[in-house]
């Protein structure tokens, strides 16, 4: 019994001395902070660094999702292309939609989803329109993926879409007024 006393009395001292060495280095490192002009200087430097480098590794990861993207979606399109045949705009349309809903319910198949509404999204003849409704209806992960898909291999009826849509805002130039 005497034993277990020493033993519970031991650990509340080696308690009782980690607590204090702690509040000790909390009020040095706060003494500090508050007096030392250059030990302020460099925890801002360290906190500035931290931030540029956790921005680049960022950046470094968006790049590298790109790539991935772009890659995906070219062997993609090289090993099933989208049928031009305009007879089979329907058919392609409703077998990818349902082919990218059943793989956007399965955990891990994001990209190749994407892959299917993109293809989908070629050939339907409003774009505007379907992107609209993959947004409200279509996981946010994978929209991510179609969104990326379009702004690396743009289709040519969303790209039509787009720079129809820059004229009409643009402002009339002089030369087309006076005529």
């Amino acid at each position: 019994m005497s034993e277990s006393r020493g033993l519970v009395r031991a650990l509340g001292m080696t308690a009782a001395v980690a607590v204090a060495s702690f509040t000790g280095y909390a009020l040095y490192f706060d003494h500090k902070r508050r007096s030392d002009p250059q030990f302020r200087r460099e925890l801002k430097n360290r906190v500035k660094k931290q931030r540029q480098q956790e921005k680049l590794n960022k950046e470094a990861e968006q790049k590298l999702k790109v790539q991935k993207v772009t890659d995906f979606l070219t062997e993609e399109l090289v090993k099933d292309p989208v049928s031009t045949d305009p007879s089979q705009r329907e058919t392609v349309f409703t077998s990818n939609i349902e082919q990218g809903e059943r793989l956007s319910m399965i955990p891990g198949n994001e990209m190749e989803a994407a892959a299917k509404f993109y293809k989908a999204l070629t050939v339907y003849p409003n774009p505007a329109d379907l992107l609209g409704i993959y947004q409200r209806s279509v996981p946010d992960n994978v929209y991510e993926f179609i969104v990326l898909m379009i702004a690396v291999l743009p289709p040519t009826n969303v790209s039509s879409f787009l720079n129809g849509g820059a004229s009409k805002n643009e402002p009339p130039i002089i030369s087309e007024i006076d005529e």
